[in-house]
């Protein structure tokens, strides 16, 4: 590795004590939750870190191949913010997000249109346009990931005072309205990880807002308690009946999940358990509602496609009988 390349790894890469819970003021369930939510803060800043130093997007592959499983999503996504902060900068840019999907990084493109969203976050608005997300299905994908960061590293503002944003510039056209809704699904999947995996505690930080936001939050929520997990089935049952107003929201949340761990080859066994509560289906399964849904998408309307394959997916779960 370069003199230069390693300065820019030191120079661009966040403190590993930022995802620390007593730094972020998060609830502590327990020791082993503790502990699985600070490791998935630092695999992502390990995944930034491997390309902030980076010659070229594929040579981050090696490292992110050699991560553990449970952990390797976090890392791709770290990396898709590094390669995106980079193309962000006015010099040592270019494309390097779209190369990085050229490669393994297209297995775990949901997680990397999520990393374009932290970028999003740490970069002036007018670097906005440098951001990679051309998938006009995905793209709602960047907000979630910008509304995670927000709730992560600005807790007090935008989970408890309920911040919404005005007039979010991005991405713009017809749909720029649904904006704070994708913004509101990254807020509801942080919102496990400030609640500590700890059921009642993360679904109350939900409850306290208003109620035309807590469905798009229940699904965030859903995505994450399966995604990252920190749960066991009964504090999973323990949501899913506290949440009895929004099961369809955690289960297409879930769904949505179990299609990210899928694709990438990387399910786990409590992804098995998480899909099991909420969708009462394998994660193979789930994923399968994901992949059906998107048969005959429109691509005009009033709603963009994305929040109508998201509604198609939880309607399966109401019309099966589980929600």
């Amino acid at each position: 590795m370069s003199v230069y390349r390693a300065l820019r790894r030191r120079i661009l890469t966040p403190d590993t004590k930022a995802t620390r819970l007593d730094v972020r003021g998060f609830h502590v369930k327990d020791e082993a939750a503790r502990d699985m939510l600070e490791t998935v803060g630092r695999s992502f800043l390990t995944g930034y870190a491997y390309a902030a130093e980076a010659r070229r997007p594929l040579d981050a592959e090696v490292p992110l191949e050699e991560l553990p499983v449970r952990f390797k999503g976090f890392a791709y996504e770290g990396a898709a913010m590094g390669f995106a902060v980079r193309d962000g900068l006015p010099i040592g840019g270019g494309k390097l997000v779209e190369d990085f999907l050229d490669g393994r990084a297209d297995e775990h493109v949901y997680m990397v249109y999520v990393g374009v969203g932290w970028a999003m976050a740490r970069l002036p608005r007018f670097r906005w346009k440098t951001l990679y997300a051309p998938d006009p299905l995905l793209k709602w994908l960047v907000l979630d990931g910008y509304g995670f960061h927000q709730a992560y590293f600005q807790t007090e503002k935008y989970v408890y005072d309920q911040y919404v944003e005005e007039r979010f510039p991005w991405p713009g056209g017809e749909h720029n309205w649904y904006a704070n809704r994708a913004i509101d699904q990254g807020i509801g999947r942080a919102c496990w990880f400030v609640g500590g995996t700890e059921a009642e505690v993360a679904a109350g930080l939900i409850d306290r807002f208003p109620v035309e936001r807590r469905a798009d939050m229940y699904a965030g929520m859903g995505l994450a308690a399966c995604y990252a997990g920190g749960a066991d089935p009964s504090e999973l049952e323990e949501l899913w009946q506290h949440a009895v107003d929004y099961r369809r929201e955690l289960a297409q949340g879930a769904a949505f999940a179990a299609g990210a761990r899928e694709r990438a080859g990387l399910t786990v066994p409590h992804n098995e358990v998480a899909t099991k509560v909420f969708c009462d289906m394998s994660p193979q399964e789930a994923q399968l509602v994901t992949i059906e849904t998107l048969i005959d998408l429109p691509t005009d309307g009033h709603l963009p496609m994305y929040e109508v394959w998201r509604q198609r997916i939880a309607d399966r779960f109401v019309a099966n009988g589980h929600c």
